[in-house]
């Protein structure tokens, strides 16, 4: 009797050839996916820090929450002004240049504050060396390489690098919570700008620019695509941009409900919800081991979205997700108290599954709207996302201090979140005629 080989088996799997199957390897663009995700993981440290630093400041310098909310909105709002013009200057000098720099200025900022003295150097340090270096680090990023790397599963990719802020928030927000209160908020800043550093190696090394720097094709691309000559005058180019999609009607319904997103999301829930808690005896801890749960379902939610993206239509997903964080934040009010509570864990499992689902569909819109052009339109709407979130942050303090709790801002963003879903609902659909495929309709 003939035994049968492993090569015979094979070979026998492929009709008329005498030969195995080729192995099928992993394409490159999952590696680079991966150290894209870690990287923005690390970025994300210095993300989890305001909402837990807002109290240990203001008892040690005096700061009002109003000053300390300023600091918090520059940062926020540079994290999106730099959005659009990083993503130009990727195009220019490269992914790994650009983001490398991008973590080094992030440390730099966060290794600063521990000597801070004044109110001014907060705002230098927190908002303005973080802030740029955040914003380079910022979706646009994630757009950069979903757009280079990925001709498919391009909804999923982008879910997926969109969790990856969350994800930074789940691993470091208990532990710098945790270190606030043992220890103090100077080795918490000391962590952030560590775990930054950390990741400085892993980008130089292992993330690449384009698929035809390895001799590849964009994964699920059929054809070889060449890697483009950098576009030099990237701030002319950012402004370009600007200015052509400006003169659209679609960008600024993104744009509005992209603000409203990071207004509820960045610049309130993010920023005020452990001080909000605390104002009504939940200890801090306890507060931020809440807000690092939304950071567990924002993972689930935001992968999630992106595989809806792929097969519905962005316009009716976009609706819903702010329909229902809207509904959401007008109940929250009613269940804050000193200790945690089912009502407050539905809300926070809720929340979380809704926190950045938007990302997806509105960098599907962008792409269908805008195309080659699209990374830096996004970084624009990103841009709106966080001066939404920068006016928040600050007025969320000021109403604080003026009104004695959070409850006016809580009401305040669920009807926004109610416009933005009427918002969404009128953008117009790309004409059958502009090429590409059409939206896939539920």
């Amino acid at each position: 009797m003939t035994q049968t080989t492993d090569a015979d088996a094979a070979a026998a799997a492929v009709p008329g050839t005498g030969a195995a199957p080729p192995r099928r390897r992993v394409h490159r663009a999952w590696f680079v996916a991966a150290v894209t995700f870690v990287t923005i993981v690390g970025a994300a440290a210095f993300r989890s820090v305001p909402g837990i630093l807002i109290d240990p400041l203001h008892q040690e310098f005096g700061w009002s929450r109003g000053t300390i909310g300023a600091a918090v909105s520059v940062n926020l709002a540079l994290y999106g002004l730099t959005a659009p013009f990083a993503a130009a200057l990727m195009d220019r000098f490269g992914i790994r240049r650009v983001v490398a720099v991008a973590l080094t200025v992030i440390a730099l900022g966060s290794g600063l504050t521990v000597w801070m003295q004044s109110a001014w150097q907060l705002l230098l340090c927190w908002g303005l060396l973080v802030g740029l270096g955040s914003g380079s680090m910022a979706l646009a990023f994630a757009a950069t390489v979903t757009n280079r790397w990925f001709t498919t599963r391009r909804g999923l990719v982008s879910g997926i690098l969109t969790a990856a802020s969350a994800s930074g928030q789940l691993i470091f927000l208990p532990l710098l919570s945790w270190i606030v209160e043992h220890h103090d908020w100077r080795p918490a800043a000391v962590t952030v700008a560590l775990a930054a550093l950390a990741v400085v190696p892993f980008v130089w090394l292992l993330l690449h620019d384009h698929p035809a720097d390895l001799g590849q094709k964009p994964y699920g691309a059929e054809e070889f695509v060449p890697k483009p000559a950098p576009v030099t005058g990237a701030a002319r180019r950012a402004l370009a941009v600007l200015f052509s999609a400006a003169r659209t009607g679609p960008f600024w319904l993104l744009a509005g409900t992209f603000a409203i997103c990071g207004a509820s999301t960045n610049g309130l829930v993010q920023t005020h919800f452990v001080p909000a808690a605390h104002d009504h005896g939940m200890p801090v801890t306890a507060a931020a081991s809440l807000l690092a749960v939304i950071g567990v379902f924002d993972v689930v939610g935001t992968i999630a979205s992106g595989w809806f993206t792929d097969r519905f239509e962005a316009r009716r997903l976009l609706a819903v997700y702010y329909a229902l964080r809207g509904v959401s934040l007008l109940f929250l009010p009613m269940l804050l108290a000193p200790a945690v509570h089912p009502p407050m864990i539905f809300f926070i499992v809720f929340y979380g599954l809704d926190w950045v689902a938007t990302v997806p569909p509105t960098l599907a819109l962008c792409r269908e709207r805008f195309g080659d052009d699209s990374a830096i339109v996004f970084g624009w709407v990103l841009a709106s996302h966080q001066v939404g979130a920068a006016l928040v942050a600050f007025l969320g303090g000021v109403a604080r201090d003026a009104f004695g709790s959070y409850d006016v801002v809580w009401y305040a963003s669920g009807a926004l979140c109610a416009a933005a879903a009427l918002m969404a609902l009128v953008i117009r659909r790309r004409p059958a005629d502009a090429g590409g495929p059409a939206p896939v309709l539920p």
